[in-house]
């Protein structure tokens, strides 16, 4: 098979179907949830594939650990607003004393805010931080020991590369020059992943993209298109699939959601190119087939999504777990997904706030309960409404 070239299974006039649309990857790709035609596609039913088939690499996160059944689906509404002002926020970061980091993709900012409490502060800007594109400065997550070593992390696009830096935080000084931790991961005008996340292991788990660069995502020795695990230093961490190596799983587009359930299982959120966008159960070493294939394919070399979705229906960035239902943050779909797991199954999903708030970027179990969402209206594809962008306090019951 040509590297790069996506096949999929059905009739000779589906495959030629499925060429033509390369032909308008542009115009049509979910990308950053940003198209040249504002539009959108088709609606589409969400697609399951149901349990992981029999014989796929790995059905499970953790080697046997059932997976966790969710014991209803909550009703959930929005009931405020927990900031608004924000300036293309991206990573968002609840401290211990009840502040909150946000990331400004755009400028390389880093401020602080107080839910309740007008205005924002900034704490810093990280330094070499290139916005073009959908590059800029990205994830940022706490050190699992945060309130003992003030460690912030930041996921930032350069001239050169994506890469990981760690600053350290005090609320009276905000943040100091960064440490450089993890360089090379391939950049460029789109496909940058660039969400960061600390796993129950401890261990610093990235998303990344391959940059446009479709090849990429196969390619073992190269950190596009991959889903990274490091330790807190950003070395390859001990227990890695491919010994020595940072890579915990392969063939993925443009990773922007990682989260995990109650049974320390990975879960991530994908986006496709021309068809479908994807929720993914991640298991080490496994392969989730871009650019061969895309959606539910049903080709035993390369695990299934669990849940998929049309381009315009989705363009999935963050996503968060609460109490084994998952929510999945979507920008060009202008909505929050709720997707019940059943075991190594996802239930139904159910659309939320369909077109209400604009674009969503990032979701996160709020401190006190519930969810919080931010919206990316400002970031130069959405249409900016008074008040953008905001952090939204969602009520789960």
């Amino acid at each position: 098979m040509v590297p790069g070239k996506r096949t999929r299974r059905g009739s000779a006039a589906r495959l030629a179907a499925a060429a033509a649309a390369v032909v308008l990857a542009a115009s049509a790709c979910s990308d950053d949830g940003g198209d040249d035609d504002p539009g959108k596609a088709a609606a589409q039913t969400p697609v399951s594939s149901g349990a992981v088939p029999p014989g796929a690499p790995g059905t499970s996160g953790v080697p046997g650990a059932p997976g966790p059944t969710a014991s209803g689906v909550p009703k959930a509404a929005v009931t405020g607003d927990v900031v608004t002002g924000l300036d293309s926020p991206w990573g968002v970061a609840p401290l211990p004393d009840g502040d909150v980091l946000v990331a400004s993709r755009d400028d390389g900012t880093v401020s602080r805010f107080r839910p309740g409490t007008p205005g924002l502060t900034e704490v810093g800007k990280v330094p070499g931080s290139q916005h073009s594109g959908e590059g800029g400065l990205l994830g940022l997550a706490l050190s699992p020991d945060f309130a003992r070593d003030g460690w912030v992390y930041v996921y930032t696009t350069t001239g050169d590369d994506n890469r990981i830096l760690r600053m350290k935080y005090a609320r009276e000084t905000g943040l100091t020059s960064p440490e450089v931790l993890f360089t090379g991961i391939p950049s460029g005008g789109r496909h940058n992943g660039g969400r960061i996340a600390f796993g129950p292991d401890g261990m610093l788990y990235a998303g990344t993209g391959e940059a446009g660069d479709e090849p990429l995502s196969q390619d073992r020795d190269s950190l596009g298109g991959k889903i990274l695990r490091l330790t807190p230093e950003g070395k390859p961490a001990p227990g890695n699939p491919f010994p020595g190596s940072p890579v915990y799983s392969l063939g993925h587009r443009n990773v922007q959601g990682l989260a995990w359930d109650s049974a320390g299982r990975l879960w991530a959120a994908e986006f496709g190119q021309n068809e479908w966008d994807e929720v993914n159960l991640i298991t080490p070493g496994s392969n989730y087939g871009w650019p061969v294939v895309e959606g539910i394919a049903k080709d035993p070399k390369y695990v299934d999504p669990l849940v998929q979705w049309s381009t315009g229906e989705a363009s999935p960035s963050g996503i968060a777990i609460v109490d084994d239902v998952v929510y999945v943050a979507a920008l060009r779909g202008e909505r929050l997904w709720q997707v019940p797991i059943q075991g190594d199954r996802l239930g139904e999903p159910t659309a939320l706030f369909e077109g209400k708030y604009g674009r969503l970027r990032t979701v996160l179990p709020a401190p006190g309960g519930g969810l919080w969402v931010a919206t990316n209206n400002t970031d130069g594809r959405g249409d900016a409404r008074a008040g953008d962008d905001r952090i939204l306090q969602v009520s789960l019951t």
